[in-house]
């Protein structure tokens, strides 16, 4: 994949390329926040959060079970609603640490840039089939693209190579993918 560069394009000066590249490395690091504190709240089991001036809450394990249970049964696309329903439901313990364990990857490999389009697949790989199960379920319109759209593009763009540890990493194993 070419790179955009100063270089490749005389038009692209190189503050502005440095500003867009650093742009995109804050989204990525608020992205791995998002995954990073939604794996923890699975890891401590805390969901919600109230700090007075301001409330939020978080997904936990036993909230991504349910997710994942009304998903499920609310899709008309019947083999994706079997595997659910016959495997991964009946499973749990065992999928919730799995979820668990690659939301805190994610989440770190976000944040510090490491292996950062792999990381991006990974959070691609468990959020799509929950959207595909809503997508018809009347959902707010940016509700899931929202959480998409970031990964989508860390998976193309190597984003980890500012303010990240790719940039050493690529270097190592000669550009490629993850990197």
């Amino acid at each position: 994949m070419t790179e955009i560069s100063p270089k490749a394009d005389p038009a692209l000066s190189e503050a502005t390329y440095r500003s867009l590249a650093r742009g995109l490395a804050i989204v990525r690091i608020f992205t791995g926040v998002v995954w990073l504190s939604n794996g923890l709240a699975k890891v401590f089991d805390v969901g919600t959060f109230d700090w007075g001036f301001f409330s939020f809450n978080l997904i936990t394990r036993g909230s991504a079970q349910g997710i994942a249970a009304g998903a499920s049964g609310q899709t008309s696309i019947a083999p994706l609603a079997a595997f659910y329903r016959d495997v991964v439901l009946p499973n749990w313990g065992t999928f919730g640490i799995f979820l668990t364990v690659g939301e805190v990857a994610i989440g770190i490999g976000l944040i510090f840039g490491i292996a950062t389009r792999l990381a991006a697949l990974g959070g691609l790989l468990f959020i799509t089939p929950i959207w595909i199960m809503l997508w018809h379920g009347n959902l707010y319109l940016w509700e899931y693209p929202l959480d998409l759209l970031p990964l989508v593009l860390f998976v193309f763009v190597p984003a980890g190579r500012i303010l990240g540890a790719d940039r050493k990493l690529a270097a190592r194993f000669a550009y490629r993918w993850p990197f």
